[in-house]
């Protein structure tokens, strides 16, 4: 402290520097919270139909040639390729830009319904799209909140590398 500034002024600056800690510490927590639960998410989104295409041990696969499209779906009949799979007049896939009516996929058959998802590379690059969007969105997160611009680009650069790769191959 300087003999001629106030004792007041010293307190004052250290208070100041305490409170910018805080503020950057809780800037962290509360921006990586967020980026972790955007990635949470994404994996989860994924969850749903990953572990039928990445685990096709002991499932029913085959494939389905898609006669019909409406809406948000798409029905045919099932024809299966695993031993001891009973064949089935009508499944239904997802509508999506790559379905097409009048073609052939190869498929797995969700457990406990008439469903079926994707199998293959396609299938399972599919199945991890949310996954992509999610690691788009958290390294904005990333880089603008916790300032961490060279992990950033590693999660868009993996994000956009899922999309492209799953777009290109369906």
């Amino acid at each position: 402290m300087i003999p001629a500034m106030p004792a007041s002024a010293a307190t004052s600056s250290r208070q100041a520097q305490v409170s910018g800690t805080a503020l950057r510490f809780g800037r962290l927590v509360v921006m990586g919270a967020v980026a972790v639960l955007i990635l949470v998410a994404g994996v989860w989104g994924s969850w749903r139909t990953a572990p039928y295409v990445m685990l096709t041990k002991g499932r029913e696969r085959g494939t389905i040639e898609v006669t019909r499209c409406e809406g948000q779906t798409c029905t045919g009949p099932f024809t299966p390729l695993s031993p001891g799979s009973p064949g089935h007049a009508r499944m239904v896939i997802e509508k999506t830009a790559a379905v097409k009516k009048g073609r052939s996929y190869s498929v797995v058959v969700m457990p406990g319904g008439d469903e079926v998802v994707r199998s293959g590379p396609a299938g399972v690059l599919y199945a991890w799209v949310p996954l992509g969007g999610a690691l788009l969105l958290a390294s904005v997160v990333v880089a603008g909140g916790l300032r961490r611009t060279r992990l950033a680009w590693v999660m868009a650069g993996s994000g956009v590398a899922l999309l492209t790769a799953a777009f290109v191959t369906m």
